[in-house]
């Protein structure tokens, strides 16, 4: 990938990134508020300022390596993970599955609004950006932002419901088990990032991609295809 390519590559992903992480955080925080943990509400992470959740590693080094090591195919990141403590909840299983689904469930919401917000922009300017001129100069990088944050929106759900803690499919998988099976499993966290570190750099059979593409390209399909109607 040429110099140029990755500039224009960066500049069309980093805000679609940078609010999908955030919404993503700040809707754990906001759940886990409303279910009676105010832990994030006093650390300051009841906020859609993006400071506040940006991890160096996961929300900047790791997309841009994955930017240079895939073109753009397949980029991931992350944020600082929002503090909740389960003792506030009146149902602590249950509670912090909810909490645990806020943060994909956000992120489709975000998917389909950055869809009817595309569909409308293509409605509103029917002749296309083939025009060079002020509209078509500044729809044409918004038109291409709202696509890439439905791709991405769509990926972050995903990903974060693969059923392996600390993700949150795996704490809502968690959630839902009878508390034996409950216990046990919650006992592979300390192991789970390994696990998909190992899933995604060094798995010569690409079994996550080969997963959750389709599962991806799914979805994307049905918001742009519900969009359209």
């Amino acid at each position: 990938m040429d110099i140029s390519q990755l500039i224009q590559n960066i500049s069309i992903m980093a805000l679609p990134i940078l609010f999908a992480i955030t919404f993503h955080e700040a809707a754990h925080g906001y759940m886990a508020n409303r279910l009676g943990d105010p832990t994030a509400r006093h650390m300051g992470r009841l906020t859609l300022n993006p400071i506040a959740h940006i991890d160096p590693i996961g929300t900047i080094l790791l997309p841009l390596f994955m930017l240079f090591t895939t073109g753009g195919r397949f980029v991931f990141g992350y944020a600082k993970p929002v503090p909740v403590n389960s003792m506030n909840f009146k149902n602590p299983e249950r509670d912090m599955a909810i909490v645990a689904a806020s943060g994909p469930g956000i992120n489709i919401i975000l998917a389909v609004l950055s869809a009817i917000l595309f569909r409308i922009i293509v409605y509103l300017n029917p002749a296309g950006f083939g025009e060079e001129g002020l509209l078509s100069t500044i729809l044409l990088p918004v038109s291409l932002m709202l696509i890439k944050s439905v791709h991405i929106n769509v990926l972050l759900a995903v990903f974060n419901m693969i059923p392996i803690p600390p993700l949150d499919g795996g704490r809502v998988l968690i959630g839902m088990l009878p508390r034996d099976l409950s216990y046990s499993y919650s006992r592979i966290e300390p192991y789970g990032i390994l696990i998909l570190m190992a899933l995604l750099f060094f798995d010569p059979f690409r079994t996550l991609s080969r997963i959750m593409g389709p599962i991806i390209s799914f979805f994307v399909n049905i918001i742009l295809g519900v969009t359209a109607l």
